[in-house]
């Protein structure tokens, strides 16, 4: 007869709980947390058994991803052609493409491996503002193929590079009239398509992203990649769950007993389905019942603008560095009052993606309006993002009970372009400004948008509290904040914007026994080193798992 008790012992649990900050064991019954201190105190909870395997290791609750999308786990199924490296879910390395040869080469290489003569090539992870002056057209990949479709999706998943052949294909002529569809001064379409509503024109390449997306192979690559990065609950803001069949598919893949980490799964209204708030909101709430302790409905997200690096993002007055400017609402202001006092009204937390600062005003301003309308306490509607949100913005945050989403990553992999190029060196030394934030009072998390940048907790508290470009540039000193304060931002913080605080993000007795295991402790390492530190894989529920380099 087993033992229902197990006692894990560590060289160091950091709980994050203030009342008991450091423990050695921690006991778990019914994957749950029965207490946390020494081997000796947890005796007294009865007969169990010993488990020393962490013994040298660190504990730190499971880092709590509050912004990312399963394709994640799917995207590896296509080649990938972004600048940086990259590690896949299977440990395999991918080599980063650093120059416009460098991405043709390898599409030349993937194409090749196709049987289909006509198949369509899609890649992903393009960056072209790494490459100053040679923006990618459809005149580079056309050198890949001028017969077969190609499909390139940028890092920011905003937009997309495509051939020729795919806008013949696909009847993107110079008829077509759609924001969006960027032409040429000879009125031709260069094979740049900006926002979903250019993109969806390419039919065949989006059916094949969103097909590999809501497959349970997908999901379940997702939960591997949440065991190497330490992560045991993850969101997918903004799935398709106006779908049976995706419903389904996230309730048979994540209700799993083997799947290694919990979901939570809101709902997209801008990937098609019901687009009036009123019919999202009652599907929501219809869905929020079948949630269960592996997967959680009842949330929806907005998407208000672009990307900065791609120039949609919707910037205030003195606009982009550079001067370009192609800003675009995906949601019209003017309608974004009546959307988010619907949601309100209904009960549902909106997490709304604000890139610029116009998008964090807007929806703001929406949120005050609900509540003078609906007054209704502990909302938590999240600017998502929230990469320039402004000292006065972030008041009036903390006034209506908004918290914030905190895209830190952007400081490392894009911080330079903010400088030099989009926002400029006063703007970008306070974009992502968590020191802000907290200075006045609003909860914040921090999210990697995986697949934008790479799933993973250590990175993320590595860009809060160093604040460095992927040039060694120090960006905005004064937004850093201390190691601690960003571990909580990917912990109880993170779980505090998805209304799972209660059972998620600190170890102690009655939360869920999940626990990111760590070769080394964050608090005590040098902060520059934060990143490095090896991820042996995570505990959900009692039950270890280890990371793909481990297993």
């Amino acid at each position: 007869m087993s033992v229902p008790i197990t006692i894990f012992t560590a060289r160091k649990i950091i709980t994050m709980s203030p009342s008991l900050p450091e423990a050695t064991a921690v006991a778990v019954r019914d994957g749950r947390i029965l207490g946390v201190g020494t081997v000796d105190e947890l005796k007294g909870w009865g007969e169990h058994r010993l488990d020393e395997t962490f013994r040298d290791k660190v504990l730190l609750p499971g880092f709590v991803e509050a912004h990312c999308h399963a394709m994640e786990g799917a995207m590896w199924s296509f080649p990938y052609v972004g600048y940086f490296d990259r590690t896949a879910p299977d440990g395999k390395r991918w080599a980063g493409c650093r120059s416009v040869e460098a991405v043709i080469d390898r599409l030349r290489e993937a194409a090749g491996a196709i049987d289909d003569p006509k198949g369509t090539l899609f890649a992903w992870g393009l960056d072209p503002i790494y490459f100053p002056g040679e923006r990618m057209t459809a005149t580079q990949l056309d050198r890949v193929s001028a017969t077969r479709p190609i499909f390139v999706f940028h890092a920011n998943a905003h937009l997309a590079t495509v051939n020729s052949a795919l806008m013949r294909s696909e009847g993107i002529t110079a008829d077509i009239d759609a924001l969006g569809v960027v032409k040429g001064a000879d009125g031709e379409p260069i094979g740049e398509l900006q926002e979903l509503q250019a993109m969806i024109r390419a039919r065949t390449a989006l059916g094949m992203l969103m097909r590999a997306s809501d497959s349970a192979a997908g999901i379940r690559n997702m939960g591997r990649a949440c065991v190497n990065a330490g992560v045991t609950t993850f969101t997918d803001l903004g799935a398709m769950l106006f779908r049976s069949d995706v419903v389904a598919r996230w309730q048979e893949v994540a209700n799993e007993d083997s799947f290694p980490a919990r979901a939570s799964v809101a709902y997209g209204p801008l990937l098609g389905g019901p687009q009036d708030p009123s019919e999202v909101a009652a599907l929501v709430r219809e869905l929020a019942p079948q949630s269960t302790n592996k997967l959680r409905f009842g949330q929806v997200k907005l998407v208000l603008d672009g990307s900065i690096q791609g120039f949609t993002a919707c910037v205030g007055w003195p606009g982009y560095f550079s001067g370009t400017d192609q800003s675009q609402w995906l949601i019209d202001p003017e309608q974004l009052d009546q959307i988010v006092e619907t949601y309100h009204a209904a009960g549902l937390t909106v997490h709304a993606h604000c890139n610029g600062d116009l998008a964090s005003e807007a929806f703001v301003a929406a949120v005050e309006h609900a509540l003078r309308v609906h007054p209704r306490w502990d909302h938590r509607h999240t600017v998502q993002h929230s990469q320039m949100t402004t000292a006065a913005q972030y008041r009036r945050m903390a006034t209506a009970g908004m918290c914030a989403n905190i895209f830190s990553n952007h400081i490392y992999y894009w911080g330079d372009q903010h400088y030099d190029i989009t926002l400029g060196p006063e703007r970008a030394a306070r974009l992502d400004g968590c020191a802000t934030a907290a200075r006045e009072g609003v909860h914040f998390a921090l999210h990697s948008d995986a697949s934008v940048t790479p799933l993973g907790g250590l990175h993320l508290v590595w860009c809060a509290a160093n604040r460095l470009t992927a040039s060694g540039r120090v960006l905005g000193e004064n937004e850093r904040i201390s190691v601690y304060d960003a571990l909580r931002a990917v912990t109880i913080d993170a779980a505090y914007t998805l209304r799972m605080d209660h059972a998620a993000g600190t170890i102690e007795s009655g939360k869920w026994a999940d626990f990111a295991v760590l070769e080394a402790d964050p608090l005590h390492v040098d902060p520059l080193e934060i990143r490095d530190i090896p991820v042996w894989g995570t505990i959900l529920a009692g039950e270890p798992h280890a990371a793909t380099s481990r297993s």
